[in-house]
Order: C-alpha cells, then structure tokens, then sequence
C-alpha cells in the first residue's frame, strides 16, 4: 500500500511538473507574439493594435480549463505591463477583461465536448461576449486612460471599438482552430501533455 501510494505520488508529481512547464512555456509564446506581432485593424484608431496572444491563451485554455486560461492571461498581462506597455494598470485590467470575456466561454465549451465543432461554437460565444463586455469596459475605462470626454468615447464604440474586438475575435478564433492540433501534436511528442 505504501509503494501504490508513492507510486501515486509521484505521478502526480510529474504530472504537476510537466503541466507548469507546459503554463510557462505558453506564457512564454504568448509573451513574444504579443511583443513581435502588432496589427492596425482599424486604420482610424491607431491606438488600437491586434497582437495573437489571446490565440496561444486561448490553446491553454483548451488543455487545461478556464481556470488556467485565466493564470496564463493574468501572467502574460502583467508582464507587458511591466515591459513594454504604456497603459500601465488600466491597459493591464483591459487585457485580462478582454482575453477572459474571449477564453472563458471557448474553454469551457471544449471542456465539456473535446470537439472541434464545441471549440469553433465556444470560440464564437467568446467573440460574442468580448465584443459586448468591451463596449462596457472602453466606456467605462478609455476615457480615463485617454484623458478624454466620455461623450467622444460614447461616440467610437460603434465605429471603431465593435468592429475592432469583432476582428480580433474572428482573428483568434481562425488561427486558434489552425494552430490547436499542431501544437497539441508537439506537445504531446515532447511528452508534456496526454493523449486525449
């Protein structure tokens, strides 16, 4: 019994293991691509870009759970708050708001059917939910970031900040479903991940 349950043991220790080099090493990808990749969607509102971090996030989120989308959100955030980002804690809380709104339905939609139909419908239910919980959060936040009157900001949100998350969100979701099997096929070669 001692042996079955040291055996036990140590199996989830390198179950644990090998799930928080997996978290790092998405963090990592999620990190670069946000730093590397910046795209002008809509050329009147320069001071919005596209980068594909919530793309790798949204991976995780597919392997893990929400709740570690959510980690992984939180960590990749923080770190271009503390690097590269010029919003400082305002642009940090908007990312995490708006990469949760876009992983969390997706996640748990493939959660519960580990399908690509279920991911496709999450990733659409996700896009849904980070158009419309962003239009709330830019209304509430861009004007204190921007300095600007809440009434010119009122006045974007349907010219340029629907349309921008609405993009992004068709963005994440295509490259998502490209990118998922391959990089779970490579993970699962290296041995960090299970078949499932």
């Amino acid at each position: 019994m001692v042996n079955h349950d040291r055996f036990l043991y140590n199996q989830d220790m390198k179950t644990t293991t090998k799930k928080i080099a997996t978290i790092g090493m998405l963090c990592a990808l999620a990190y670069v691509a946000m730093a590397l990749i910046h795209i002008k969607l809509i050329p009147a509102a320069t001071f919005l870009t596209y980068d594909p971090k919530d793309v790798i996030i949204a991976v995780g989120g597919f392997l893990f759970g929400p709740v570690y989308a959510i980690i992984i959100s939180f960590i990749v955030a923080f770190l271009e708050m503390i690097t590269i980002s010029e919003s400082g804690i305002i642009g940090f809380v908007m990312q995490v708001i708006a990469t949760a709104a876009f992983v969390i339905p997706a996640a748990v939609m493939y959660k519960k059917n580990r399908n690509k139909k279920s991911a496709a419908i999450g990733l659409a239910i996700g896009t849904g939910c980070m158009v419309v919980i962003m239009v709330l959060w830019n209304y509430i936040l861009t004007p204190i970031y921007m300095g600007a009157a809440r009434s010119d900001v009122a006045a974007m949100l349907v010219p340029i900040i629907i349309p921008f998350n609405l993009l992004k969100g068709v963005l994440n979701s295509v490259l998502t479903l490209l990118i998922y099997k391959p990089i779970v096929t490579g993970l699962r070669k290296t041995g960090l991940v299970s078949d499932r």
